[in-house]
């Protein structure tokens, strides 16, 4: 049975065998592993992982992929799919203890942001998380303070997580070959938050605003949330521009928010 990729899917597929042994190997599956594949597609990853593991989860959208990979892995009974979209999905609804799950997907480039955020949402049952992005999004993921690519993203990763960006994979890896360079990156979220934050939902909300223009400084973008005398006495000057903060400032002020705000910030 052939499946021919579908752009509204955002659909390419692994098909580099190098490439392939050198996921698995990242991955480092073991016997008693649970994973979690997101958008297996045709399998490329699926079949080598299933001898390894004790169970595998797949959500798949596309329905003639469901059924393809039905078919192909019907006698494997560790097997278990879902015809289903990974940014709806409850995937603590598969663990049946904290941090059982390791998720791993080839992410379609169109959803990848969301679907972080949506991990991000389920990361209490999740020791840890492979991807291939594309290489851009996984920049962006490890940045640090200082640069262009350093932003809502990097920041709300690496509160939360250890972000590692451990190869990069080139478009000829892929069927059809898309037309930006590609990257396998590891997510492995903290037990808790690198800093003590009173509130998700204020450092959230104040992150977002932060860089909702890059160009503006603190003063200005931060206005009816924190004031100039409160990004002060965090130590921060409020001329600088949120690209230029630390995980630990951001924590600062969001406690400040959730202070001024009350005990809850939707």
């Amino acid at each position: 049975m052939s499946h021919k990729a579908r752009k509204r899917f955002g659909q390419n597929f692994l098909h580099d065998p190098g490439v392939i042994t050198r996921i698995v190997q990242a991955i480092d599956p073991s016997p008693e592993d649970h994973l979690v594949e997101i958008g297996p597609g045709q399998g490329a990853i699926t079949g080598l992982l299933l001898p390894r593991v004790k169970r595998l989860d797949a959500v798949e959208l596309d329905r003639d992929l469901v059924r393809l990979l039905e078919e192909k892995y019907a006698r494997w009974k560790n097997f278990n799919l879902h015809s289903a979209d990974a940014l709806k999905f409850d995937f603590c609804g598969l663990a049946r203890e904290d941090r059982e799950l390791r998720v791993v997907g080839n992410l379609p480039y169109n959803i990848s942001t969301p679907l972080l955020f949506h991990l991000l949402e389920n990361s209490r049952c999740l020791r840890d998380m492979h991807f291939m992005l594309q290489k851009e999004v996984v920049e962006r993921m490890v940045a640090g303070p200082g640069g262009k690519t350093y932003g809502r993203l990097s920041v709300m990763l690496q509160i939360r997580c250890q972000v590692r960006m451990l190869f990069p994979i080139g478009p000829g890896a892929f069927q059809p070959p898309p037309k930006v360079d590609s990257a396998f990156v590891r997510v492995t979220p903290y037990e808790k938050a690198l800093f003590d934050i009173g509130d998700m939902g204020a450092f959230g909300k104040l992150v977002t605003q932060a860089f909702s223009q890059r160009r503006k400084t603190l003063r200005n973008t931060l206005k009816g949330l924190v004031g100039p005398d409160t990004i002060t006495d965090c130590g921060i000057d409020p001329s600088l521009r949120a690209e230029q903060l630390s995980l630990e400032d951001f924590a600062c002020l969001a406690n400040a928010l959730h202070s001024l705000s009350g005990p809850e910030t939707k």
